[in-house]
């Protein structure tokens, strides 16, 4: 892929999570009339999940992670398709020649679709994209990342269940997050036609506060995942439990089958610190 104008860039890591961004130097001076008309109607058309506009979500999401905007512009595929981009960094002071970037697709007959992997959660609205992010400098381990961010859970009302919106239902089953956080958006591989396919997941640990098995209760796995124009479907045994009954009652019946799982994981559980403990041993 070759830029329209301004330096030289390295384009063909477009298709990755990340874009490869050195050396780049777009502004507004260089960007030509009609790539102008290209990032405005990406800023006027394009729309979060619940209508939010990029130019929104750039704003709430540079106040809680380390995201700053950097500038737009346009880039040419080397099949003629035409791509606008947004470039952000971690640091103000642009302490690693990398950069990143989130770009979207203008097809042919004027559709614009989010071509960047990576941030597939901002179709969720800005605080999955922060949440993304953050747990990404988690991840990396980078400082100051914004921990009360990532384990309020009122920002993770975007997932809904029949019994209402998830942050809500953690809050109220006493439930506090703890690493490690996902939220991110998997892409399955086109030679695997039977697993689903693309996908927005979001994984939780938590600790409840709350009489329960011990292995709901603490480090319990909370997964939900949604497919593109579906409802969000619970995956892990503790986030079922979260969908079907209200908060206070996810507990009241553990079925048979259900009961020898948590068993079986107890006993793995205490056979491993078994053997801890007598490595540990003189």
């Amino acid at each position: 892929m070759k830029k329209k104008s301004g330096k030289r860039v390295l384009w063909f890591c477009i298709a990755r999570s990340l874009i490869c961004l050195a050396g780049l130097a777009a502004t507004s001076n260089n960007v030509r009339a009609n790539d102008h008309t290209l990032v405005e109607r990406v800023k006027s058309t394009w729309r979060a999940q619940d209508g939010e506009t990029i130019e929104q979500i750039i704003s709430k999401v540079s106040k809680v992670a380390h995201f700053v905007p950097r500038s737009w512009g346009v880039a040419e595929g080397i099949d003629r398709t035409e791509y606008v981009y947004f470039s952000w960094t971690r640091h103000p002071d642009n302490r690693s020649d990398e950069q990143y970037a989130i770009t979207w697709k203008i097809a042919t007959d004027g559709t614009i679709k989010l071509a960047s992997t990576y941030a597939k959660p901002i179709e969720l609205g800005w605080r999955a994209l922060a949440l993304s992010l953050i747990a990404s400098e988690v991840t990396d381990g980078e400082r100051d990342a914004n921990l009360h961010f990532l384990h309020d859970p009122a920002n993770f009302n975007f997932v809904t269940t029949a019994q209402g919106k998830l942050g809500n239902l953690l809050r109220h089953g006493r439930c506090h997050i703890i690493e490690p956080v996902v939220v991110d958006y998997v892409s399955k591989p086109n030679a695997k036609p039977t697993e689903k396919g693309d996908l927005w997941r979001v994984l939780l640990l938590v600790n409840c506060n709350i009489p329960g098995p011990h292995y709901f209760t603490h480090n319990g796995v909370i997964t939900f995942e949604k497919s593109e124009g579906q409802d969000w479907e619970p995956q892990s045994s503790f986030a079922k439990r979260i969908a079907a009954y209200p908060p206070g009652s996810w507990f009241d019946r553990i079925e048979p089958s259900e009961r020898e799982a948590i068993e079986r994981a107890r006993k793995a559980s205490a056979n491993g610190h078994t053997k801890q403990d007598r490595g540990a041993a003189p």
